[in-house]
């Protein structure tokens, strides 16, 4: 089982709600995606900015390894083991936050990979938003996010962990 340091429950609960909210937003999105837009059909949202737009893509950003869907599926599935680890001693907010956007977009795609045809482990992911160079989802945007604010985090020297036996000042 795995344990919580002494005051990081409130902030792992804090990851985990966001991490649900990005799955269900995302799935959710995803659904309408594919009820409501057909493979060929382009529609303006923010001329000429942003698209609607349906893909299903069995590759990384810009379909690039597209012959390795099982990679993506590991890769996602270490994602989510590694984040929910790593939070089991979280030191503050801000990091609860990152980590909670990353782990909603890891599962989502995990999800995607694992459910959706060809089948499991090779499962491609729904895109619909077409920004130009790239089409992604909701998760995507999670997922970028949670990625630039990892770097400022870090780059501020923000704490991600306490130490075990360590008390905070």
């Amino acid at each position: 089982m795995m344990r919580l340091e002494r005051g990081s429950g409130r902030l792992y609960g804090m990851m985990l709600m966001l991490a649900a909210v990005v799955l269900l937003v995302d799935q959710l999105t995803k659904m309408w995606a594919v009820s409501a837009l057909s493979d060929s059909e382009r529609v303006a949202v923010i001329p000429p900015l942003i698209h609607f737009r349906l893909l299903y893509n069995p590759g990384a950003a810009f379909s690039i390894g597209t012959g390795a869907t099982w990679v993506f599926t590991l890769a996602a599935a270490g994602a989510v083991v590694g984040i929910l680890y790593t939070a089991r001693r979280l030191a503050s907010a801000g990091w609860a936050l990152v980590l909670g956007a990353l782990l909603g977009g890891a599962v989502s795609h995990l999800g995607d990979r694992l459910f959706r045809e060809p089948g499991v482990a090779r499962g491609h992911v729904v895109d619909f938003i077409d920004y130009g160079p790239f089409v992604g989802n909701v998760a995507d945007i999670a997922l970028a996010g949670g990625c630039v604010a990892l770097v400022l985090l870090s780059l501020r020297g923000v704490e991600l962990a306490k130490v075990p036996g360590e008390e905070s000042a």
